[in-house]
């Protein structure tokens, strides 16, 4: 991209050049020849540093800066692109010729994995929007997907059941005895995954759907009838 400085300057040759071909017989078309190159550079440089900065405000959304000696235990900070859950930090004495130093463990809050930083204390570092948002069971694919009742009555069909073997059980389980069930997703810098869940009462069953103990009891009472 070509700085301001820069521009400033073509422009200002573009000036002096108008003006030594004012004295040339041909000075009209100099001097409007150079008049429009010096407009459209001008015009091509605003739409570059426009979509420049509108580039840079898009990934500024997914994480904020905070000073690293600032970060504690049980917050959040992104180490080599991932967003992670800091569980150990601990900061070096400052030094004759240079400053304390933080040393971050972190384990990534999507697959687990472990990841270790060291930032000067004073440097700031990236941290992660991370954000939880219930949603209400409805299904269960055979291929491992979930459908989710969104608060508007729409409906989320594009996570599949969190990779957490404990998590997963308790999610069929309970999806399976017919319990209502509110899983949170959590998301961050892009990614979402489910993290955890609650169950409340009994299944509603929507879009027609009878629960398994109202099944079992009409099979029981059809079944019941055919011997009276």
């Amino acid at each position: 991209m070509i700085s301001s400085g820069r521009r400033n300057n073509f422009l200002l040759v573009c000036v002096i050049l108008i003006f030594l071909c004012s004295s040339s017989c041909c000075c009209c078309c100099c001097s409007s020849f150079v008049t429009r190159i010096a407009a459209r550079f001008s015009d091509m440089s605003d739409s570059e540093e426009h979509h420049f900065e509108s580039k840079a405000d898009a990934g500024a959304s997914k994480t904020y800066p905070q000073q690293a000696g600032t970060i504690r235990k049980n917050g959040y900070i992104v180490i080599k692109n991932r967003p992670c859950k800091v569980v150990e930090v601990s900061t070096s004495k400052t030094g004759k010729h240079g400053h304390a130093k933080c040393h971050f463990v972190g384990i990534d809050i999507f697959n687990g994995k472990k990841h270790e930083d060291i930032v000067p204390s004073s440097h700031n570092c990236d941290v992660p929007h991370v954000d939880r948002t219930e949603y209400q069971l409805i299904d269960i694919s055979e291929d491992g997907y979930v459908s989710l009742l969104t608060e508007s009555g729409n409906t989320k069909d594009d996570l599949k059941l969190p990779t957490d073997e404990n998590l997963q059980a308790q999610i069929k389980s309970g999806y399976d005895d017919g319990k209502d069930i509110i899983l949170t997703v959590m998301s961050a810098m892009g990614e979402e995954q489910i993290c955890a869940l609650k169950e409340i009462g009994g299944k509603n069953y929507p879009f027609g759907r009878a629960s398994p103990a109202a099944s079992r009891a009409a099979s029981g009472e059809a079944l019941s009838n055919n011997f009276r």
